[in-house]
């Protein structure tokens, strides 16, 4: 039987240890996405429609794209992370696997860290990858190209780890995206700030450390916190569902 089919607890047995059922979570979450392509291809699309539309719909003049480039990345990527938030446990939670994962004698904390980072990998990463294409699209110069992966690559797993509270809270209801929407923007917003200033410092010539080590806290902050706040929302979820 397929890896992806199987239940967490026969991959439990045959990879014991924190670390191990780690590693298992996150392969499993990687094996089941790639075969639900579609699921990944949706953020990646909204990502490039969003940023080939805007010129479009309000000026395509080189310098006002210059200027605005970073921040319509950045909401764009913002939005196609909160799009594709609603599966980071979904589908765990429609087949059984997610209580499973909640009776493992592991830490929960450590196995939502790990889900985390495979929809990271399966959504952020790439869009760290296409950063480069639409940057070039919206006219930024290359000093600016390379400050925008870099804060995209920071900044992505904090908007993961921040969603994935979220996602935890309004598992099981009805309009669950509204909710998660108005849930996780507010907390979206500081990312958004800095990530989007860094840029416009480099644009300048001015220096960036300090908006990077600001976004560098951010991301600790969010590894810290985020995964024990996921974890005692799904136990709260499930025990309500």
């Amino acid at each position: 039987m397929n890896v992806a089919n199987r239940p967490f607890e026969a991959l439990q047995h045959e990879t014991p240890g924190v670390l191990s059922a780690m590693v298992a979570v996150f392969s499993r979450d990687l094996r089941v996405a790639l075969r639900q392509r579609q699921d990944l291809l949706n953020p990646l699309l909204f990502f490039v429609m969003v940023v080939a539309l805007f010129p479009l719909g309000v000026s395509p003049e080189v310098s006002f794209l210059r200027e605005a480039g970073a921040g319509i990345l950045w909401v764009a990527a913002l939005l196609s992370v909160l799009l594709s938030l609603d599966h980071l446990f979904r589908h765990d939670f429609d087949d059984g696997t997610l209580e499973q994962l909640v009776l493992q004698p592991h830490p929960l904390f450590l196995l939502v860290l790990a889900k985390t980072a495979a929809h990271w990998v399966l959504t952020g990463l790439p869009l760290v990858a296409l950063a480069p294409v639409l940057g070039v699209m919206v006219h930024l110069d290359g000093n600016s190209i390379g400050v925008l992966c870099l804060t995209l690559l920071i900044g992505t797993p904090v908007l993961s780890l921040i969603g994935s509270i979220g996602a935890a809270l309004t598992l099981g209801l009805r309009s669950a995206g509204v909710l998660l929407s108005l849930l996780i923007i507010p907390l979206y917003i500081p990312v958004l700030i800095f990530g989007t200033g860094t840029v416009a410092s480099a644009a300048e010539g001015a220096p960036v450390a300090a908006y990077m080590a600001l976004m560098g806290a951010l991301l600790v902050l969010a590894l810290t916190l985020a995964p024990f706040a996921s974890a005692a929302a799904l136990r709260i979820s499930l025990s309500n569902g």
